[in-house]
């Protein structure tokens, strides 16, 4: 599977490295706003073909899935440009600025049958599932508290403050929380309540949110782009607890039993960078005629857009766009 990506920075780097050590799938085309940028990525990571404009390099019939790479802001107007053309797509999380706009992507996807992803990385990963398959088990009994936390400090860069790139930590570093909760304690959610610190520019900075389910369960969340938080997740229960380390890139688990005394340890598969998971559900569903990843169905990128939409506008956090 020839891979395309769009856009050349930091992240287009990070799926470079993930794509040079796969051997299903191939680093082939990169695109970027400047001819320039775009051929040193090429040169740096060997991709064969570099184009100084998106267009160009969708119009290569070689390309057969494009990552998208870009800040959120334009997620939108990107992923559509793919599903023009008829290329598969994996779309960086956050999928889109906000659930209108995912609504319209993921319907024109439909219209055209195009494949179409969302590439959070940690809905794909093998720990992810190794954990909710201890829940199932019982290994704590039965769940009803979750913590889960996400920050680093990036507030120095312009894609976490500006606006008009849909900045803020929910949309880049929060998301991570709330997809934790989701896959492990589903979607049955009757309440949110939440708290948010903004920056000057008007964007949240950090913020905390609880999901109440209609069954009794709570998960505490919070994000930050302030600082460098521990980011473990801990599900709790009548006979123990789990602690997930790195909710970002699950490292391990450990399964502590009523005691205190740990009980098992579950140590992350050796990986590339982490994102060769999320790749390969794109080359099972292009093989299998799939339009979404079972792992990352459509209505779940949809749900996750509309609790960020209404934690947004909970805190009075505006794009320009909107």
């Amino acid at each position: 599977m020839k891979v395309g990506i769009i856009g050349a920075g930091a992240i287009a780097a990070k799926m470079a490295e993930t794509l040079a050590g796969m051997k299903d799938a191939e680093g082939y085309a990169i695109a970027s706003r400047s001819l320039d940028s775009a051929r040193a990525f090429a040169d740096r990571w060997g991709f064969p073909r570099a184009y100084g404009s998106y267009e160009e390099m969708l119009e290569d019939p070689d390309v057969d899935l494009v990552y998208v790479a870009t800040p959120h802001s334009h997620h939108r107007d990107h992923a559509l440009m793919c599903l023009h053309h008829g290329k598969p797509v994996l779309c960086e999380k956050a999928f889109t600025a906000n659930a209108v706009q995912a609504e319209e992507v993921l319907g024109y996807a439909r219209e055209r049958g195009v494949f179409i992803t969302e590439a959070i990385w940690t809905r794909y990963m093998p720990l992810s599932h190794r954990l909710n398959e201890l829940l199932a088990e019982g290994v704590i009994g039965r769940p009803t508290m979750l913590t889960a936390n996400l920050g680093y400090p990036l507030s120095h860069k312009e894609r976490m403050y500006n606006p008009a790139l849909a900045g803020g930590a929910l949309l880049d570093l929060g998301v991570y929380a709330l997809n934790f909760a989701l896959m492990a304690f589903g979607t049955d959610i009757e309440r949110v309540d939440s708290a948010c610190v903004k920056t000057k520019t008007g964007v949240d900075a950090q913020e905390s949110f609880t999901l109440t389910y209609r069954d009794g369960r709570m998960a505490v969340l919070s994000s930050t782009m302030m600082a460098k938080t521990d980011r473990q997740g801990i599900i709790s229960g009548e006979e123990g607890h789990l602690i997930v380390e790195n909710i970002n890139n699950p490292q391990r688990i450990t399964v502590v039993d009523s005691e205190y005394r740990v009980k098992s340890v579950y140590d992350c598969p050796k990986q590339i960078t982490g994102y060769e998971y999320e790749v390969q559900a794109c080359a099972e569903a292009l093989q299998r005629g799939w339009l979404e990843a079972p792992d990352m169905p459509h209505s779940e990128t949809l749900r996750v857009m509309r609790l960020m939409d209404d934690l947004r506008a909970h805190w009075g956090v505006r794009f320009p766009f909107e």
